[in-house]
């Protein structure tokens, strides 16, 4: 339906930021809150990143500094078959939690996470107003998600499935993430062939 796919974006904004005690902890905005674009940009397009450039802002609250960490971040990837995504974070969305991915094709677009609880406010006169109750967090958001994880997950303790999403695919989508602080922290390029697929490696 796309014909030949070649922009990527994925959108990431937290409604506000975590506790100030949990960002020293949460492995940085790449890792804690980017890693899941990473993962489900890897499942939608089938594809793998081959090189990422990252940054970062952290111009919010000063516990962010504090911590090391940014509280806005951008990075644009490079797939295997030279696709361009883009995915964004934000900890300081005070508009609500806004999760969604648009692929653009030759032939065609498609948004994937847009609804009436979307917090995005069209600036056109005819576009969508403000949602009336737009989505406050995660638990809210994904629970219908999370609930068929946890079934999953019973069903594969009880032998009953193979497990469908095994360790590996965390550890892609973590070496993106990685791949992204490494880019921020050091302001360049950063190809994943740089970042170790396990321990020995290193």
């Amino acid at each position: 339906r796309l014909g030949r796919l070649h922009t990527v974006r994925a959108v990431t904004s937290d409604p506000a930021p975590p506790p100030a005690a949990y960002l020293p902890l949460s492995g940085g905005l790449y890792r804690d809150c980017l890693v899941h674009d990473f993962d489900i940009l890897r499942w939608v397009t089938g594809r793998e990143v081959t090189e990422v450039y990252a940054t970062g802002s952290d111009l919010g609250p000063v516990m962010f500094r504090e911590a090391g960490d940014v509280d806005t971040a951008a990075a644009v990837l490079t797939l295997d078959d030279g696709t361009l995504a883009t995915a964004t974070a934000t900890r300081c969305n005070g508009a609500g939690y806004d999760v969604r991915m648009e692929l653009a094709g030759e032939l065609d677009q498609l948004g994937v996470g847009t609804d009436e609880r979307t917090p995005l406010t069209s600036a056109e006169p005819t576009g969508p107003a403000a949602p009336v109750k737009p989505w406050p967090g995660f638990l809210e958001r994904f629970a219908p998600a999370y609930e068929a994880e946890l079934a999953a997950f019973v069903d594969v303790v009880r032998g009953e499935r193979i497990n469908p999403c095994d360790g590996r695919e965390a550890l892609h989508a973590l070496r993106i993430a990685e791949a992204c602080e490494l880019s921020r922290r050091e302001r360049r390029l950063v190809h994943m062939a740089e970042i170790p697929e396990s321990p020995q490696e290193e």
